[in-house]
């Protein structure tokens, strides 16, 4: 192969940066990137150092063709092995690489200098987003120059350090589905699959899925714009029950315009320390000043060696206002009530199973997702692990306690990380419970919990960003689909699991207003829009794009954001009545959608009612605690759930991808 390509650009020192397991902990993936010119084109490549290592201690003269041909799809691990090995990614075997045709490069961007380690995020035209490369040892602006022999770039006048890519040859073949190979099954046995079992397929296959619509649903060269009820029609069809519903919802119109406040700057605090926690305890145990506790743990969340103690609150374990002696009875009783029903289930013998399908099922799926929820964090690496076991038995147990939800596939990514915290099988069960009554709609099996929310996050983005919303629409995308795997596991496999664990903690607070999660959805979008806008991202590479940001979205200026948009919106004068009651703010249910009455939230949920309009408001968080989903569309009774759907799924739960490994 040496003697069929031409190394154009090569630089060493050429790192991936993730952070895995621990908090805080970063973990550098050294590599190498290349611009190199081969008789099926020109390519960028980027190969782990480790990987380069092995494979020449293997033959030193295998190279290129030793590694699996990429095209457009861009990164992905070539090895199914075994994921017992080290917790760091540095240190596994998979071979690892970065690959694709230079023409397919949509745009990229470069990190200011001020920054320090120059980084280039390469952004494909199907909206492939790859993992940042940081030059350690420079050389970035070199590559630059190196790919503008092949490249019209040109600076994004909107987007500072974006670069947009024309491409030389307008005419580049569009490849297919099989070209790719994005599916293991043929496109036909996915639409059947969807078919039959839209829920757990969504769950199994959310990227693959959102392509295969618009490429084979929708296939043209360039996507007409459809009307809505269009659009509907074509996702209800494939799958039935996640029906987008095109029409208006009593309760949810389409918002008028109305003149924004200013929206304010946001300063977020330390986390609640054990000092604080320990001086807001009585002598008898009880929980003093709990609002004040709260809002520190919405400013800043938790220190982790606290979240044990303060999360058995924050979930309903213990009143708040329990004494430590009455904590430790209800802790006794606790254990019983968990082991009795934990019982119900391990007595139950094999030919009783044999004619108890359900649980039958229900075990099996459980099965399925124990063995592959976050195994590359270290509580859960390896074979054997008692912890899986736990993991297994908890959530078997559960079905127990909540016969008619029963398990859904999503719901083992929600407990791994209590479990890590606990570390207790009883504690960790109960704390688990109590989350899923705040999260329990989104895992009914009619979806109306995840469809409402999708439909209420359309309206705000009505109001907060007409302009996204408008190239949303025209983009076949107002639908909100995109995100729903941010509501349906809040968040899980979007951010590190230090940052979803201080996520949820934040959130569990129930501050500053209801469906607080869907303004955290709104600043990510605020965030991500002029990357859509400057590429002219169309519905597939809307998908693509916020699939592939994943575990790369920073949670302090999200929240920052989330929280500067609440602010903005509650000192909002004439706030259409609909977005009042999104958020849980009075308003006149019998008048207009446009009453001048100032919006104030609800509950307690006190905002500067006299501020001018355009004044920059005070902040003032609430004084009691209303959790998320109370009364909202995030939490419910689960006295009243459906079973969720029972049918196993083969395949990995592609939705929530490893967050620890770049190169799924």
């Amino acid at each position: 192969m040496d003697d069929q390509k031409q190394v154009i650009y090569q630089k060493d020192g050429v790192y991936i940066h993730t952070i895995v397991h621990n908090e805080d902990e970063d973990a550098l993936i050294e590599g190498q990137v290349e611009i190199l010119e081969k008789p099926q084109g020109v390519f960028i490549e980027w190969r782990s150092v480790a990987d380069m290592a092995a494979e020449y201690a293997v033959n030193p003269k295998h190279e290129q063709d030793s590694w699996a041909v990429i095209d457009a799809v861009g990164y992905r691990n070539e090895s199914q092995g075994s994921e017992t090995g080290s917790a760091t990614i540095q240190t596994r075997r998979p071979k690892q690489i970065i690959s694709f045709d230079i023409k397919d490069l949509k745009s990229f961007k470069r990190s200011k200098q001020s920054l320090g380690w120059s980084y280039i995020i390469f952004i494909q035209k199907d909206g492939t987003t790859h993992p940042a490369l940081h030059f350690h040892k420079g050389g970035s602006r070199e590559m630059i120059n190196s790919m503008e022999r092949f490249l019209s770039v040109q600076r994004s006048p909107n987007t500072p350090g974006l670069f947009l890519v024309h491409e030389h040859d307008p005419g580049a073949l569009s490849r297919s589905f099989d070209e790719l190979q994005l599916f293991k099954e043929t496109s036909q046995d996915l639409v059947s699959k969807f078919v039959k079992d839209p829920y757990s397929t969504t769950l199994t296959g959310f990227s693959k899925v959102t392509k295969f619509l618009g490429e084979v649903l929708m296939t043209t060269d360039t996507p007409p714009v459809r009307p809505s009820e269009e659009v509907a029609d074509i996702l209800h069809e494939a799958i039935p029950g996640i029906t987008i519903n095109a029409q208006d919802e009593p309760g949810f119109d389409i918002v008028s315009k109305c003149e924004l406040a200013e929206r304010p700057d946001v300063v977020r605090s330390s986390p609640l320390s054990r000092l604080q926690w320990e001086k807001n305890m009585d002598s008898e145990g009880r929980i003093q000043n709990v609002d004040e506790l709260q809002e520190i743990i919405f400013r800043g969340g938790i220190e982790p060696n606290l979240r044990r103690e303060v999360w058995k609150f924050q979930l309903q374990y213990y009143d708040w206002n329990s004494t430590s002696k009455q904590r430790e009875e209800v802790r006794k009783k606790k254990v019983d009530d968990y082991f009795r029903m934990k019982l119900q289930w391990k007595s139950v013998t094999e030919d009783q199973k044999m004619r108890f399908s359900v649980l039958r099922d229900r075990e099996s799926l459980i099965d399925k997702d124990v063995t592959r929820t976050d195994r590359t964090q270290t509580y859960f690496m390896g074979d054997p692990n008692p912890k899986l076991e736990l993991l297994n038995d908890i959530l078997m147990t559960y079905c127990m306690y909540n016969f008619d939800l029963g398990y859904v596939q999503g719901m083992s990514d929600l407990l791994a990380p209590i479990l890590v915290i606990m570390d207790n099988e009883v504690d960790a069960f109960w704390c688990f419970a109590g989350f899923m009554e705040i999260v329990a709609r989104n895992f009914e099996m009619d979806q109306k919990g995840m469809k409402d929310q999708l439909q209420q996050l359309n309206t705000l983005m009505q109001l907060l960003d007409p302009q996204l919303y408008n190239y949303l629409e025209s983009h076949e995308s107002s639908n909100m689909y995109f995100c729903f795997r941010w509501l349906l596991i809040l968040f899980k496999r979007e951010f590190t699991f230090p940052d979803i664990m201080r996520l949820w903690e934040v959130l569990w607070t129930g501050l500053p207003c209801k469906n607080f999660h869907l303004l955290l959805c709104a600043s990510i979008l605020d965030t991500e829009k002029s990357i859509m806008f400057d590429n002219n991202f169309g519905f597939t590479e809307i998908l693509k794009h916020i699939n592939d940001i994943s575990y790369t979205i920073e949670l302090e200026p999200m929240l920052t954001k989330a929280e500067g948009i609440y602010l903005q919106l509650a000192n909002t004068t004439k706030l259409p009545g609909p977005i009042k009651e999104i958020l849980g703010f009075d308003f006149d249910r019998k008048g207009s959608g446009d009453s001048s009455k100032t919006s104030t939230p609800v509950e307690g949920y006190s905002t500067p009612a006299s501020t001018p309009e355009h004044s920059t408001p005070v902040m003032s968080l609430p004084l009691k605690d209303s959790r998320v989903g109370n009364g909202g569309h995030m939490g419910s009774s689960s006295a009243s759930q459906e079973t969720g759907p029972t049918t196993p799924d083969d395949s990995s739960i592609e939705i929530l991808p490893d967050p620890h490994n770049v190169f799924e």
